[in-house]
């Protein structure tokens, strides 16, 4: 069991830290307060290699592992998780196309994003079936050799800007899971309707909408897998990507942490500074213990996957212990601020609102708690 990053892990960690301290850092108030999607960002991040770090190398991407791509995330979402779950959004939809698609797809899908900055949306969500994922009501028709899809999607990130979309259906609602079916699709086919931007607390530059699909003509060559196997291969993504949002709240909790364990050493209350009273270093200490236990798994996670070994329940275990810590963690560090922390003049009240997604996103908290808990036996 070793616990050290090798040298070549050690490099690419300290060059998203780098990029993340230069290029997102600065702007990510701009960008919490415009809620305009952060393309400048993301094109400087596609220069330095930090995205769809999935792509196999034979196909020309980096082909990084899981904990080398763990590494990245954390990094990027101590810039901003608002850019970070942008950029990230991408290995989500690439996820299953990776695992399950065809020469040909990955050729018209996976390799055009490695020529030029693009990203891709996850198509799953529904306005009545989130955590419930077998009750979607979107459906898939055969006509012909072509499927015609109908429904709603909704908080889908990156709708309005993606290239491509992976989206899941039913054929049959009597199947339940076992009558789903999924697509890798152009976001340009005819009857898709793009909603507006939503409004949320935090992470307010990641572009979140609604979606139609109406009498949209999908061709076979765009399915993936077989009908029938929509819901496994959507699952199958989530055991990848859970590790990677689990990064992504940890960047956020070690961002909150450096600022709060810094202001704790400089304000100063009853003639010390807080960091004095125990009081206040307890809140630091407890921070800093979940935090780090909060890494470890997301890192344990991603190298069962590297071992191509089952980590379902890793992945929900980092994402449950990483969501709620970073609430705890953001949650404390206003505290620690005080009236300052409440201001969106200092940084932790950003970080607050940003955190909360990470309980609902990919999969809620109870959802987690579920998964853990029927794969306990």
């Amino acid at each position: 069991m070793n616990f050290h990053l090798t040298d070549n892990q050690r490099e690419l960690r300290d060059a998203a830290r780098q990029f993340a301290r230069k290029e997102i850092m600065p702007k990510a108030a701009v960008y919490d307060r415009s809620m305009e999607y952060p393309w400048d960002v993301i094109n400087k991040g596609f220069e330095h290699g930090l995205m769809n770090t999935f792509i196999p190398e034979k196909y020309g991407g980096l082909g990084l592992s899981h904990v080398e791509t763990a590494l990245v995330v954390e990094q990027i979402a101590y810039g901003c998780s608002g850019i970070g779950t942008a950029m990230t959004a991408n290995d989500l939809a690439l996820s299953p196309l990776s695992l399950h698609g065809t020469p040909e797809q990955l050729e018209e899908f996976a390799v055009p994003m490695l020529k030029k900055p693009q990203v891709a949306g996850y198509c799953v969500t529904e306005p009545n079936a989130g955590s419930d994922v077998a009750a979607i009501a979107t459906t898939a028709k055969r006509d012909g050799d072509d499927y015609l899809v109908n429904g709603e999607k909704m908080w889908i990130t990156n709708a309005s800007v993606a290239s491509w979309y992976f989206l899941l259906a039913t054929m049959d609602h009597n199947l339940g899971a076992k009558g789903m079916v999924c697509f890798v699709i152009p976001s340009d086919l005819e009857g898709i309707i793009v909603g507006k931007k939503e409004v949320n607390m935090g992470q307010r530059c990641s572009d979140t909408r609604g979606i139609v699909f109406k009498d949209v003509r999908i061709p076979q060559k765009y399915r993936l897998g077989a009908e029938g196997e929509g819901f496994k291969i959507a699952m199958q993504a989530f055991d990848k990507s859970r590790p990677m949002v689990a990064a992504l709240a940890v960047g956020v909790a070690q961002c909150a942490f450096d600022h709060a364990l810094r202001y704790a050493q400089e304000r100063k209350a009853f003639g010390k500074p807080i960091f004095a009273h125990q009081a206040v270093a307890f809140m630091l200490a407890d921070m800093a213990t979940r935090i780090e236990a909060s890494r470890l798994l997301t890192l344990q996670a991603s190298d069962k996957l590297d071992h191509k070994e089952r980590a379902s329940k890793e992945a929900s275990m980092a994402k449950l212990l990483a969501s709620e810590t970073v609430v705890k963690a953001t949650q404390d560090a206003v505290q620690i601020y005080g009236g300052y922390g409440y201001n969106n003049e200092y940084p932790v009240e950003k970080l607050y609102r940003d955190a909360k997604i990470f309980q609902i996103y990919e999969g809620t908290s109870q959802i987690q708690r579920l998964v853990i808990s029927r794969l306990l036996l």
